[in-house]
Order: structure tokens, then C-alpha cells, then sequence
């Protein structure tokens, strides 16, 4: 049976990053991708022109309407604009029992155009972290949540751990943000840490990245892979996505899932 991905975000009018970027992952990956529209937004590769909140009682009746008929292998959480609306969604993925949830906090743009109410923050800590199977904070998202500047590995290693003390049962800190030759992402896992470690492109067209690779994950994690074995090859589709980025528009375009089929 082919693989059923939910993801709960916000639409990308550009088409490179959010719900867009989630759904083109899942489908390249061979999965069947589905959504739940948590905000619309206005962008282009230049920036966010607006931000439109879905109301808290649709994302509710989206998630609802696809789990009883279609089913859901994993989840995929990416940006939710309020507190009101992890609430929402945290509430709602409680009664999916051990179904793989993967969330990436997603707090700005990277144009760096704010997305989500300071409130949300807090929620997603409080609230929705501590019931997914994986977090996938970066550099910058990590820092923010656990109030700390990240400029290496060592950093990154103790933002992990501060994340788990604070609820997350597994955190994926990415370093893609960070300079160097060598792109590190830091997995804690069960106490454990492992380091995931690839080439550091020399890429402008890199909108999506953080979509695609939470994405990816959660489908891997969909058909059963643990979650070392999820994340790196997560980590290697992205990398692919990255060295094989779109030049569109007049800023920054994004990663290219479908680089294995040469769009």
C-alpha cells in the first residue's frame, strides 16, 4: 500500500516552500501526499507579502476528514501561525495513537518575514513537541526556543539536550546555517547523539529546504524506517534537492525535489 503523508502547514504561493514543497517531497518519494491548510500566504523568491490564519475549526476539520476516510501513515507539521492553532493541532494528533509525527518549528521566513504570534512559540513547546516523534528546529529556530546563540556543532549539541530536557523525546538541530565546508545536522535520539554530516553547498536556490527535509522524513518514517535511518536519508534527498536548485524569480529559488527526475 502506498505510503499516506499528512501535512499541517501553510501554503506557499511561490510554490517553493510549505504545503507545496511537502506535497511535491512525499509524491517524489513514491508516497501519497495530504494536507491541512493552517494559513495562506502571499510570497514570491523576494519575500511575504501577507499572512491569512486559517480558522482553528477548519485545520481541525481538515486533519478529521482525511484521517477517517484515507487514513495516515505519518504527519508532517510545519508552520502554524497562532497558539490557538497548535493548540488545535496538538489536541487533534493526540488521538492518533503511535502514529509518527514529525514537526518542524517553523517561526520565520527566509527572507526572514515573521510567520507565527511570539504565544505559538511557547505552545509548540509546551504543547505539540512533546508529542512528536522527531523535531527539526535549525540553527536559528533551535536557538530561539531554547534562548541560546548557535555558531557550531558543540552549540548545536547542547540545544538538542535542551530541547529534550524541556519535552522533546528527539530533536534533529540542523546546521545548514552555519558556515564551515561540511554541513552538520546534530540527531539526539534516546540519549544518543549522532552526527549527520554532508557537503556544504554553495547554494543561492535553497527556499523549501527545511520543508522538504521534515517531509522526507516523515515519509520515511511512514514505512517503517527507524528514526537514524529516516533523517539520514532525508538528509541525503535534500542534499540532492539543493544541488539541484531552481533559478526562478528574482531572489532566492527553491530546492528541487523532483532532481531525480530532472525537472
Amino acid at each position: 500500500m502506498v505510503t499516506r503523508v499528512l501535512t499541517i502547514a501553510g501554503s506557499d504561493s511561490g510554490g517553493g516552500a510549505g504545503i507545496q514543497a511537502d506535497l511535491k517531497t512525499v509524491g517524489a518519494l513514491g508516497g501519497h501526499g495530504m494536507s491541512a491548510i493552517t494559513a495562506l500566504t502571499a510570497q514570491n523568491t523576494v519575500g511575504v507579502s501577507g499572512v491569512h490564519p486559517v480558522p482553528v475549526e477548519f485545520v481541525r476539520l481538515q486533519i478529521e476528514t482525511v484521517v477517517d476516510d484515507i487514513g495516515v501513515d505519518s504527519i508532517k507539521t510545519g508552520m502554524l501561525p497562532s497558539a490557538d492553532i497548535v493548540t488545535e493541532v496538538a489536541a487533534t494528533l493526540a488521538g492518533l495513537g503511535s502514529t509518527p509525527i514529525v514537526v518542524d518549528p517553523v517561526l520565520t521566513a527566509e527572507s526572514g518575514a515573521v510567520l507565527v504570534e511570539g504565544s505559538a512559540e511557547r505552545a509548540l513547546l509546551e504543547q505539540l513537541i512533546p508529542r512528536a516523534t522527531l523535531a527539526t528546529p535549525n540553527a536559528v529556530e533551535a536557538g530561539r526556543l531554547v534562548e541560546m546563540k548557535i555558531e557550531s556543532v558543540a552549540d548545536q549539541r547542547t540545544a538538542a539536550r535542551r530541547l529534550v530536557e524541556r519535552g522533546a523525546r528527539a530533536v534533529l538541530v540542523k546546521g545548514g546555517h552555519l558556515p564551515g565546508e561540511v554541513a552538520t545536522d546534530v540527531l539526539l535520539v534516546d540519549g544518543k547523539i549522532h552526527e549527520l554530516t554532508g557537503p556544504w553547498l554553495d547554494a543561492e536556490n535553497t527556499h523549501g529546504t527545511g520543508c522538504m527535509l521534515a517531509s522526507a522524513i516523515a515519509y520515511h518514517l511512514g514505512t517503517g524506517e527507524d528514526l537514524v535511518t529516516s533523517a539520514t536519508l532525508g538528509k541525503a534527498f535534500v542534499s540532492g534537492a539543493i544541488a539541484a536548485g531552481l533559478a526562478i524569480g528574482a531572489g532566492p529559488g527553491p530546492a528541487n525535489p523532483f532532481w531525480k527526475t530532472k525537472l
